[in-house]
């Protein structure tokens, strides 16, 4: 053999191994005249180099990146078989190939794509990318990035239940997690102390959201007279959300702020799926549930308070792979802001809003829908827009409507008193009759009806409803996309009906795994079959489809999070009430369903499917890449994913890229 083969093969390794742990040379080459000509000048494309060199970039991401192509980064062939020749260990064989997944189940994977204008013009291998561009660019190069050591791109995700605003709102105080009412209590002082604007006025607002009763330790509803007890909050206003938006607490103060007697009696409130919570002497103690929520003289936010909100939840939504969000509830003020955003082209989020009826304690009837509405199927205060603003990121062609309130709070309508409180089985926030009336009256003008459903009680009478609309002749399931969002607990004659019906079910998979602890005392053994049961929906469903969402700021904002929880049946640090195996196991989704889950469906479920939802020729470029495969990597490794970049519309929103010849050192930051 001659010399200058195993001399070539020992230089190209130790250069290789120098690019692989070249993060921790950066310190050595830390003059910004080397890291410049590092980055500019060496070019070696024919040494293997897994990751670029992870310098600053050196560029300022304000020129659009156009026309580029994206492959995924592969171990070279003929080295590995020049260092198996040779004998030669070299970590090149722990390199994993790179793959892009579509979720376009005529090519599930491919090697490459290539963007122009915003969207996916070819995708399939270098080669046919690199034909195509030859043929219609001869006198250009293709500019083109390949993905890290490791790393993998799926389409962009988006979430098909949450509440944007809310997200930023928590933050401002955040109570989740909290074990017991003292520690709420602390948490509301420490905020009033860190700001001393709100501790000089009593009269100004405290709020929150995340409280959950059935992780306190004393074991019980909180009241008014808890936060009366601390010195510091005594007379203030003050309004907590329960973690699932289904209740309010409140401060005696706020309770003073009410008329007495109420309008409406306690029968009245709960005919009409509210409950206000009495102490053993009547009065009230300081919850509201569901719809009696609605009388609470709760201050409206302001348009920089939302907008404050929404940034803080945009940030944090593509920093984990989002691109869009089904917004869950949407009033006529949002939606005028959310229109504000989008004329002035600051909405990086494609953004599916489920418009609202007026807020009222008494649900609204379709005599009011009759009358509201214009002869061209408007709403005055919610006007119908398609891929509307400077992005053409803001939709609103659904409107929510709330069947039942929630289990934790024993606002889920059931069929059956609950296991643990046989005195109540739940709150129809509306009645089958007045639900009825305005469904039929929104499906007439052509509104997708998205119906919030929890329980066995309020599953059953919204696909009832759902049946006897889609009987009419001129309604196709297709053309009118009705969702129940959650479907969270349902007789099996009704999971197999919602699927032969064709009504999308808009599920929570960390739902699933969050109530596990204690939705099994609540619903019992048998009951307990037909809760969470994604899939048996899935199975059941003759179009396949079927969103997850994470209903966020109920649940964290992370997808990763949902798709784990779907697939794993495992709580964040691999629980569950039934093993390692997960809770009930026989309902984990597999990892492309779950992929699906968050890319094609709600892309279909939002009237989107030829817009995005997938990597595939004609649609949106929005795709994300990741530090590793999380359609691979062992099931306890998927929460360790990070995204690397959030790509929408072709332009990065999140992270950077690097260009590099494949095999290059030399990389120009994106």
């Amino acid at each position: 053999m001659p010399l200058g083969v195993p001399f070539a093969l020992l230089l190209g390794g130790a250069l290789f191994v120098i690019g692989l742990y070249i993060d921790q040379l950066n310190a050595v080459f830390d003059q910004p005249t080397l890291r410049q000509a590092l980055a500019t000048c060496i070019d070696l494309t024919w040494l293997p180099k897994p990751w670029p060199v992870n310098l600053d970039p050196l560029f300022e991401r304000s020129e659009a990146l156009g026309e580029y192509a994206v492959c995924a980064e592969r171990p070279s062939t003929w080295l590995s078989a020049l260092l198996a020749r040779y004998e030669i260990n070299l970590p090149i064989a722990d390199y994993p190939a790179g793959t892009i997944y579509t979720s376009d189940p005529a090519l599930p994977t491919a090697e490459c794509f290539l963007v122009s204008d915003g969207l996916f013009a070819a995708v399939g291998s270098a080669e046919h990318i690199q034909a195509l561009w030859r043929d219609n660019r001869p006198d250009e190069d293709l500019r083109t990035f390949y993905t890290p050591r490791g790393a993998i791109i799926t389409p962009g995700l988006t979430d098909a239940h949450a509440h944007t605003l809310q997200w930023g709102f928590k933050e401002q105080l955040p109570l989740a997690g909290s074990r017991s009412i003292k520690e709420i209590i602390q948490k509301i002082e420490a905020y009033v102390l860190a700001h001393p604007d709100v501790q000089a006025d009593r009269t100004r607002w405290i709020r929150g959201l995340g409280w959950d009763q059935t992780r306190f330790e004393e074991n019980r509803w909180p009241t008014a007279a808890d936060l009366e007890s601390s010195p510091l909050l005594a007379g203030r206003r003050i309004a907590l959300v329960r973690v699932d938006v289904h209740a309010t607490w409140v401060s005696q103060a706020v309770l003073e702020m009410l008329p007495n007697p109420l309008p409406l009696s306690d029968e009245e409130i709960e005919k009409n799926g509210g409950k206000v919570l009495r102490g053993p002497d009547g009065a009230l103690s300081g919850v509201f549930v569901d719809t009696a929520e609605a009388l609470l003289p709760l201050p409206p936010p302001s348009v920089e308070e939302k907008r404050a909100w929404f940034e803080l939840a945009a940030r944090d939504a593509l920093s984990v792979g989002l691109v869009g969000i089904h917004d869950a509830f949407a009033d006529a003020a949002d939606v005028e802001f959310y229109k504000g955003l989008a004329d002035e082209g600051k909405l990086p989020l494609r953004m599916y809003l489920m418009g609202t009826l007026p807020s009222s304690p008494i649900p609204t009837t379709s005599a009011s829908i009759e009358a509201n509405t214009s002869p061209e199927s408007e709403w005055p205060y919610l006007p119908r827009l398609h891929a509307y603003g400077r992005q053409s990121h803001l939709t609103l062609r659904g409107i929510k409507l709330f069947a039942d309130g929630a289990l934790g709070s024993f606002g889920a309508a059931l069929l059956e008193p609950y296991s643990d409180d046989s005195s109540t089985s739940g709150l129809m926030r509306t009645s089958p009759e007045v639900l009825k009336s305005q469904i039929e009256a929104l499906a007439v003008r052509g509104w997708q009806v998205n119906t919030h459903a929890i329980g066995d009680r309020a599953n059953k009478a919204v696909l009832d409803i759902y049946e006897d609309v889609l009987a009419k002749e001129d309604m196709s399931v297709e053309k009118w996309r009705p969702r129940i969002e959650h479907a969270q607990i349902m007789t099996p004659s009704d999971l197999g009906g919602i699927g032969k019906l064709g009504v999308i079910p808009s599920v929570q998979p960390t739902h699933a795994t969050s109530d596990m602890g204690y939705a099994e005392s609540r619903l019992g053994a048998e009951r307990i079959k037909g809760a969470y049961a994604y899939k048996t929906l899935l199975n059941n469903s003759r179009s396949g489809i079927m969103p997850l969402g994470s209903d966020f700021p109920v649940e964290d904002i992370n997808p990763l999070l949902g798709f784990y929880a779907a697939v794993s049946r495992l709580d964040a640090d691999g629980n569950s009430p039934h093993g390692a195996g997960g809770w009930y196991p026989e309902q984990k989704l597999s990892r492309a369903e779950a992929l699906a889950g968050m890319t094609t469906s709600p892309a279909y479920a939002s009237f989107a499917e030829d817009v995005h939802g997938a990597i595939r020729v004609g649609l949106k470029a929005d795709w994300v890449m990741w530090d590793r495969d999380i359609m691979q990597v062992p099931i306890d490794e998927i929460l360790r994913a990070k995204v690397r970049a959030t790509v929408v519309d072709g332009e990065i929103e999140y992270g950077e890229m690097y260009l590099c010849g494949q095999w290059a050192i030399g990389c120009r930051g994106y």
